[in-house]
Formats: structure tokens, sequence, C-alpha cells
């Protein structure tokens, strides 16, 4: 684990109080709605505020302790912002030589963070002649370029239209990869952590309600409903090939072979499934001479109480786990009941990108 913190802090709203073991690896997501103080949170680890009580270290080296309080800029973090917080009089050039100010490293290493970031171009441009998407690229390589060891994002896309955050998005998927340094990473949407999250944490009112591995979380059945207000799964799996004769890729979910429309992607790629409870239906015997793609053979774990005539199954094959959203007439009708083998009909499957 590269976090571990401890911290207690009086706020206006709530109390923060924490206890975080984080991995040092991938990315680790703080989520929770507005207020829950997930800000809080990542301005105390920065050393931007200073948490009554606690105890932070990473990588063995103390942060914060009864004794020990280490300034934000002894810190080995690169912290982004909700907001790019450019200087408008400077070029994106000078921006980035001013964020460089705390390294020992020379300007001649910036060269693969620009390259990256694709911000060669950009470098004599002011802020008020880029996109959002651009002053956040420029605002990222000026957290990275003095070379931290954790990357620290508040709601990075918050103020960014849908293209502009997906370009984001890409982004962050090959810093991911190519930088190998841990990223912690706040927001409160539920696309941008299924897409990028290793690790997930929820937080809710000050307290973390619950913390772990993103796929062991969402094995919940009550997280699921609480990231979105349209239940889904998210299933994890490997290309097993990219492209069939017949112009579908399949993913093999370590139980089953799922065929989807084909992708862009590569054999051996691991890629996320995205699938709507309302997408699954449920047989009580194999269909035949249907044109559904993907059925599996699975058992009902639990069945939720009917919400506006509406049911939601919670499905398990070996490893997977998926929700089916039914009909309460159709569930009466059928006799659903946990334990039982039924056969659920994939409708339609989405990879996360």
């Amino acid at each position: 684990m590269a976090f571990n913190a401890h911290i207690f802090a009086p706020c206006a709203d709530f109390t923060l109080d924490v206890d975080l073991s984080l991995p040092d690896t991938g990315v680790t997501a703080i989520f929770g709605p507005s207020g829950s103080g997930k800000t809080s949170l990542l301005r105390a680890i920065a050393g931007l505020d200073r948490p009554a009580r606690g105890r932070i270290d990473f990588r063995g080296q103390i942060w914060q302790s009864d004794r020990v309080f280490l300034e934000t800029h002894r810190r080995p973090i690169g912290y982004v912002f909700q907001e790019s917080s450019l200087f408008g009089h400077m070029t994106v050039q000078k921006n980035l030589a001013y964020g460089q100010k705390r390294t020992r490293k020379p300007l001649k290493d910036s060269g693969p963070i620009l390259d990256l970031l694709d911000l060669g171009p950009l470098l004599h441009r002011h802020p008020h002649q880029l996109s959002g998407g651009e002053r956040q690229r420029v605002a990222i390589a000026r957290a990275l370029l003095p070379g931290p060891e954790v990357l620290l994002m508040d709601e990075p896309m918050a103020s960014l239209d849908f293209s502009r955050k997906k370009e984001i998005l890409g982004l962050l998927e090959r810093l991911k990869s190519d930088l190998k340094i841990p990223l912690l990473y706040i927001s409160h949407n539920v696309d941008e952590v299924t897409r990028l999250a290793d690790y997930l944490v929820i937080m809710d009112h000050g307290k973390v309600s619950r913390q772990g591995p993103l796929q062991q979380i969402l094995s919940g059945d009550k997280i699921l409903n609480r990231l979105s207000n349209e239940p889904f799964s998210l299933l994890f799996g490997r290309v097993a090939t990219a492209r069939t004769a017949h112009q579908l890729t399949e993913v093999d979910l370590g139980d089953v072979l799922i065929r989807i429309p084909c992708q862009a992607v590569k054999n051996g790629q691991e890629i996320r499934l995205h699938l709507y409870a309302k997408d699954v239906s449920i047989a009580l015997n194999r269909p035949e001479n249907t044109s559904v793609l993907n059925i599996l053979e699975c058992h009902i774990d639990a069945i939720e109480a009917p919400q506006n005539g509406q049911c939601l199954i919670h499905l398990t094959l070996q490893n997977t786990r998926l929700q089916a959203r039914i009909s309460a007439y159709s569930c009466g009708e059928l006799n659903l009941r946990p334990g039982q083998q039924v056969f659920a009909q994939i409708k339609a499957v989405s990879i996360i990108q």
C-alpha cells in the first residue's frame, strides 16, 4: 500500500474522519456526492489543509503525524484542480516552466511529457487561446513536470463538455499505463469511475463507507445502484478474438465468452464492458431460434423488492455477476426465486471507452 491516511478534521457541514490504505499503482477513485468530503480529503493528503489530528505516510515517508507536518512543496505530489488555474499573462511554455521550479530536472527532460500530452503546437499560445480540454492538458503537464511520485486530481473534467471529457479520459488512460505512478482521482461521475478506476473509495458525510478493488466493490449489490440511476454491471475481460469472420469481437470473462459488435481492440487486450440491467432478460429454458448473441446459464442470487412495478434480479455465473431488471409481473409469472437456474439473454453490451 502506498498511502496510509488516518485523518480527523472538523469541517463546516461534517467531520472528516477517515482511515485509508491505498495501493501504490493504478487509479484510486474517490467517489461520492457533492459535500461528502472528497476534496477535503485530497487537500489534507496534499498538505493544503492541516487536519486537527492524523497520520499520513506514503511509501514509508511520514507526511504528517503528532510530531511531523511536511508542507505541500515537500511532498512528492502533482495536483490538478477542477479549474486549470493557468497564469493568463504567460504563454503555455512559461506556465510549464513556472511549474518546474520545484524540480531539479532540466527543462530538456520535459519532452516526453509534452509529447504524451501533445502540447508542442500549443507552447507559444496564451490560456485564452486554448480550449477547455487544452487548458486541462497544460494543467496536467504542469503537475507532472516536477516528476511527482503520485498525482492528485480533483474533478479535473467538471467544467468540460462531453467531447473534451472523452479527450481527457483517453489521455488519463495513457498516463495510467505510461507513467506508472499512482493517481488519486476525485469524481462523482459513474462513467469516469468505471472507465479509469482500479481501486474505489466511496465517501459519505466525511466518512469512508466502503473501499477496495473496483471489481470487488462493484460486486456488492447495493453499491451498483448508488453509483447510477440505471443499475448496471461492470464486466472485466480480455479480448479473445478481435475480429471474427462475422465481424464480431469475442471477450473472455474467465467463465464465459461474450460476443459484441466489432471493436477497435487487439487480441489479449484487457477491456471493461458496461451492461445495463434493462438490457438483460430472463428465460427459464435456453431460448432457441433467436437473434440474441449472448445467452448465459446462471443462477439467481437475490431478488430485490419491486419498485415502480420493476424487480432487480441479481445473477451469478462462476465468477461473473450480472443484474437484470424485469417487470414484477414477469417475475411472478415465472415464479423466480433465489437459487434457481435461469438463462440470461443479453440484448446489448458496450465497451467502456
